[in-house]
């Protein structure tokens, strides 16, 4: 979301706090919950988390290189509009916009399946988990609203609670991981590059997020450096993690127990340590979802107002109010991701969960598939071909393989939604850009 940042203070972001942002918006809602929709695949959804690990990778790389080729504020959706053109930047933002609004409803999905461990009742109807789930959404909506801004102690203190259960999870649980668990490999029915395919589809939400160092781009320090290594350094991280932590949680419980749990990492924690290191891991569950959720709300404001104030969305988008927030992007993006669990609300948390971060994953899938050729795109523009290395053209191409992959593995419901929404932003689009000519004739005459 392109801001003009001439007027903000320069180098106000260094290696390790954008390194923090990385891990901090891919490590939230997934790790804790998507334990129990892998379940269901066996173990050998571990090779679909490194594949996507492999592909996350591949894509730091490419947004790496994109950072020190440009430092514009925005991340994809500026590379996208810069290599493509307006018509692309219009659909990374709608893109990113469903993205947000979509994966708010996940996130909220999972706050309630953790919140359900402790108070059962939650758990037990699909009314009172619909209860939470948008309660939750619009709290932080209402906080968004009154332009409350979480300060950097607390960005602090929300990180290392939502890594500390993780850690003392993986560290304490390899001591009881049970071999016997790990066997047969794949209980799906399937074959196994078809689980591999599926596994992967859902293990990329885990991911959505690595490029978020792009975003501020403007307030960086040294950007063209800090950008690609933070990036890069991130994603590591957070695959780390996420590949530990599963392995611990299949070998821990047998996959068949594990799967359609609303909250499977309290579950391998309460084998392992009864009802108080449950509690401990949902506790924290609960504070990472919540915390995820907050930013991820005050994202869907500030994307489209990005988009707005560049003439790419409604002018609704770009206005703001007295206390400086987006209210109508706030309100029109929540509104959204209340009527998708409305939807959904008939399933369990943890179906509700799959469906809606494979709906999230597709909406962001389209613009890495779109930035994997950015660069090639931009440096034919500026006349650059020459400065254009080999390495440059197999990092699109397995970028936009992977993505492509990826894309095939969400499965053709999740398609044909996610391909409906993204289309449904044309008619907007055509418009908005007639609504531009119309006033520059105007001017003209």
């Amino acid at each position: 979301m392109p801001t003009d940042t001439r007027s903000k203070p320069k180098g106000t972001l260094g290696f390790w706090m954008c390194t923090a942002l990385v891990v901090g918006n891919m490590i939230g809602s997934g790790i804790f919950l998507l334990p129990s929709s892998l379940a269901v695949f066996g173990p050998i959804s571990m090779a679909g988390w490194v594949l996507t690990a492999g592909g996350a990778i591949v894509l730091a790389l490419i947004f790496g290189r994109l950072a020190r080729l440009s430092s514009n504020t925005g991340g994809p959706y500026a590379y996208a509009r810069e290599g493509f053109g307006d018509f692309a930047g219009f659909l990374i933002a709608w893109g990113y916009w469903i993205a947000l609004w979509s994966g708010n409803a996940a996130v909220a999905v999972a706050f309630a399946g953790y919140l359900s461990f402790m108070v059962p009742a939650i758990g037990e109807t699909a009314l009172a988990g619909l209860a939470v789930s948008l309660g939750a959404i619009w709290l932080l909506t209402w906080v968004n609203l009154r332009g409350v801004r979480q300060a950097g102690i607390v960005q602090v203190v929300t990180t290392v609670m939502k890594l500390a259960p993780l850690l003392v999870l993986i560290l304490l649980g390899l001591s009881h991981v049970q071999p016997a668990n790990f066997r047969p490999a794949n209980l799906s029915g399937m074959s196994n590059i078809s689980a591999i395919s599926a596994c992967a589809a859902l293990t990329l939400w885990a991911f959505v997020g690595l490029e978020s160092a792009t975003v501020p781009a403007g307030d960086v320090r040294n950007p063209t450096k800090t950008i690609p290594l933070a990036t890069i350094v991130g994603t590591c991280v957070a695959a780390l993690v996420y590949i530990a932590t599963t392995y611990v949680a299949l070998g821990v419980v047998p996959s068949g127990t594990l799967a359609g749990s609303n909250a499977p990492l309290a579950d391998v924690a309460h084998v392992m340590w009864g009802f108080g290191g449950a509690v401990f891991i949902a506790v924290g569950a609960c504070v990472s979802t919540f915390g995820t959720l907050n930013g991820f709300v005050l994202l869907t404001g500030q994307v489209p107002l990005g988009a707005a104030r560049d003439g790419l969305f409604p002018a609704g988008f770009a206005r703001v109010s007295r206390t400086g927030t987006p209210a109508f992007g706030l309100i029109s993006s929540s509104l959204l991701a209340s009527a998708l669990i409305a939807m959904n609300y008939t399933r369990s948390l943890a179906e509700q969960f799959e469906f809606i971060i494979l709906l999230a994953t597709l909406s962001t899938l389209i613009p890495y598939l779109l930035c994997a050729g950015a660069e090639i795109m931009i440096r034919a523009k500026r006349k650059e071909r020459t400065r254009l290395p080999p390495q440059a053209f197999v990092l699109a191409g397995l970028g936009f393989v992977y993505s492509f992959w990826a894309i095939f593995g969400a499965g053709k419901d999740v398609v044909f939604w996610g391909v409906l929404l993204l289309l449904a932003g044309l008619p907007i689009h055509v418009w908005l850009r007639w609504q531009s000519g119309a006033i520059t004739s105007k001017e003209i005459s």
